[in-house]
């Protein structure tokens, strides 16, 4: 694709946006386009959503009942005051006391952090979702390094996790079994697990991972002032997100984090090694949406604000260039698309402000005031 009709593309995707011509577009990948949100996501055929199912699995979500330890919820580590995250650089799951920021580890119970950074759950219904194409739910890529797909199958992993909500309580294999033992043994959700499947009205490890997964899909913030912009409204973006937005793309910014969602979904490796293990690892490219509300950034949370994102990205724009042409000891090497970047400090608070257009200040932030099983609701 030449410049001229990359240009062309890109005023298209912007459903007629009379300013597009102002900004001089260079090619990018077709699934990279600048799209605003879809306002409703696909569901998975298996597990289409019901006003019943959303509400059971808010309770579900909210209630350390189906923690092994009975003192971590789901919303423990993903809760709406930090934007369905939790403000920490990296969680702390069982062992830990308080919520967000302030939750401390209990280091008499032997558990530690752990070592990435918690993704927020709003647009989690899109992950996967690129220009041009449509959700895929079950094939839906989960978790910085993408190793799980589908948000059924997400919700899985956290309550078999050691350090997350299963301790020394059980095993890895018996976690599930046990929470839908004790979910049993409310009376209050086996009526609602029968309202919620009437076909099929029981407790169980699928109708459990499906209710929750129904919940996660409805945290949506579709109406940001960059989706009303790419949508038509040319007064939604002031002057500087404008500049933002042209300096987004020109910088190459748009490489890695163009779609609906700001994201390829790719994995790539920037230099930073994998706590988890010795290994160098690569990871997937996170979202830009509501980053207002989900400091610290990347993977092992690192960053504490977006001008440190960007020095950091302009700190290893200039060592792919220093080291360009030679043999790097790093395995696997630094993403080449960083040699693409374009960054300039004098652009930063341009790109700062066209970033703050892609935040949405009002969205569900529901909390249940209780849950059936009478634990404490994280709050």
């Amino acid at each position: 694709m030449n410049v001229a009709a990359a240009g062309l593309a890109f005023s298209m995707c912007l459903g007629g946006w009379a300013l597009a011509a102002e900004l001089p577009t260079p090619p990018f990948p077709p699934e990279m386009r600048l799209e605003p949100l879809p306002e409703k996501a696909l569901e998975p055929p298996g597990n289409p959503s019901t006003p019943e199912k959303i509400a059971l699995g808010r309770l579900l979500f909210f209630d350390p009942v189906l923690s092994a330890t009975q003192n971590v919820a789901c919303a423990t580590c993903h809760h709406p005051t930090h934007g369905w995250a939790d403000g920490r650089a990296t969680p702390i799951g069982v062992g830990g006391n308080g919520l967000g920021p302030a939750r401390l580890l209990d280091t008499a119970h032997g558990f530690a952090p752990l070592k990435r950074n918690t993704p927020t759950l709003l647009n989690v219904a899109f992950n996967g979702v690129v220009a041009g194409t449509k959700s895929d739910p079950d094939n839906a890529p989960m978790f910085w390094d993408a190793r799980v797909q589908g948000l059924e199958a997400q919700v899985l992993v956290p309550l078999r996790s050691h350090e997350e909500m299963r301790g020394d309580a059980c095993t890895w294999a018996e976690a599930p079994a046990q929470a839908v033992q004790r979910i049993k043994g409310v009376q209050a959700y086996v009526e609602r697990f029968r309202t919620a499947f009437p076909t099929d009205p029981v407790v169980t490890e699928a109708h459990l991972t499906q209710a929750i997964a129904t919940f996660e899909r409805s945290l949506l913030t579709p109406d940001t002032p960059y989706d009303r912009f790419l949508r038509g409204d040319s007064s939604a973006l002031n002057p500087e997100q404008r500049l933002g937005l042209r300096v987004f793309q020109d910088a190459g910014c748009i490489q890695c984090h163009g779609g609906p969602m700001l994201s390829d979904f790719k994995l790539h490796f920037l230099g930073v090694s994998d706590e988890t293990s010795s290994e160098r690892r690569t990871f997937r490219t996170p979202s830009l949406r509501n980053l207002k509300f989900t400091a610290p950034y990347m993977h092992d949370g690192s960053q504490r604000t977006l001008e440190e994102v960007l020095k950091f990205y302009e700190e290893l724009m200039d060592a792919v260039s220093e080291s360009a042409g030679q043999t790097s000891p790093i395995a696997p090497p630094l993403d080449p698309l960083l040699g693409k970047l374009n960054l300039k400090a004098e652009d930063f608070p341009a790109l700062e402000a066209f970033l703050q257009a892609l935040n949405a200040d009002h969205y569900d932030q529901s909390t249940p005031e209780t849950v059936p099983s009478g634990l404490p609701v994280p709050k």
